[in-house]
């Protein structure tokens, strides 16, 4: 078993702002893993708020004790960005030595799902603007920021794009205050979601207060030992890949969510189409999908995914799995 790790820089767009700061470009750590002549791959992308840099998630990989399958993973690797790249590269792996699909080791019939996409974090006037570029889209993704322009942010993209649905997203960046003063407009607004409104560990207050429109467990959740803690607060689970440190647990964490009753978030960091194409697996029949990364980038993998406005088509097998 060969495993071989690199750094690939995707410059974006356009610059990306949310509640926590900007970029202009994603910065990923990409894995092949190789055996018998065959080779899989995977990409992560390490992420500040959970202490994780391109150097931290190398280093994990690179002094790894031998591991040879997906199996040996969770006994050795914290769910993460690091788990993330080499799970999804093993199961690209296992598929290829044993001439199938990922979809047929999953048992899962693999159909396009409608992703939503994303505004940046801007001023009123320019997320209006951005709005109005995007409104023949069916669901946008607004990031918000905290202070007192986001009631106007929402209203400004409202006007803009009235027939899409509108999910927002705050970054924990919300005080109890900020949640109640916004809540009725936001209903006026026909927002259909809101993820994350308060610090992860300020979360508790969700217990205690008027949920009229469904709140998305995201910094909140990472993986399955941590979904007790958001029962009666949450109503949506929002699962990455880079959290959960892989495919392998992002199916058992859709899997025991639903069990308990919440609805589904598929999300994403901002990567590349290599990065998107295992989560499209997990995101069959889930409420919500946000695998949009590629469409803010300026340039993406060989063998992109195929993006039909907000339609994603499942990955060619020269991409993955």
């Amino acid at each position: 078993m060969n495993i071989k790790t690199k750094v690939d820089v995707f410059p974006l767009k356009k610059l990306f702002t949310i509640s926590r700061g900007s970029r202009t470009e994603a910065e990923v750590v990409s894995v092949k893993v190789s055996k018998d002549g065959f080779t899989g791959y995977g990409e992560c992308v390490p992420y500040k708020r959970y202490n994780e840099t391109v150097k931290s998630v190398i280093d994990q990989i690179t002094n790894l004790n031998q591991v040879n399958n997906r199996y040996d993973l969770e006994q050795n690797l914290p769910p993460g960005a690091a788990r993330n790249a080499l799970d999804c590269a093993f199961w690209d792996l296992e598929a290829k030595l044993n001439n199938t699909s990922v979809a047929d080791l999953i048992n899962l019939s693999i159909s396009p799902v409608i992703t939503s996409f994303t505004l940046s974090l801007d001023t009123s006037e320019k997320m209006g603007q951005e709005a109005q570029l995007n409104s023949h889209l069916p669901i946008l993704k607004i990031k918000l920021g905290g202070g007192n322009e986001d009631l106007e942010r929402i209203k400004s993209v409202r006007k803009f794009a009235p027939q899409s649905d509108i999910i927002v997203d705050a970054n924990e960046g919300w005080s109890l205050d900020e949640y109640n003063y916004l809540m009725p407009h936001f209903v006026e607004a026909k927002i259909k979601m809101i993820e994350q409104p308060f610090p992860s560990q300020y979360d508790g207050e969700l217990k205690n207060i008027n949920r009229p429109i469904p709140i998305c467990a995201d910094e909140s959740c990472h993986d399955t030992s941590s979904l007790e803690k958001c029962i009666g607060k949450y109503d949506v689970i929002n699962i990455k890949l880079d959290k959960t440190g892989g495919l392998t647990e992002a199916l058992k964490l859709k899997k025991n969510a639903e069990l308990r009753n919440f609805d589904i978030m598929v999300g994403c960091m901002v990567g590349s189409s290599l990065a998107m194409a295992p989560a499209i697996y997990v995101a069959q029949n889930v409420k919500w999908v946000d695998l949009d990364g590629p469409l803010l980038l300026s340039e993406d993998r060989k063998n992109p995914l195929k993006y039909s406005n907000s339609k994603i088509h499942p990955p060619l097998k020269d991409l993955w799995g």
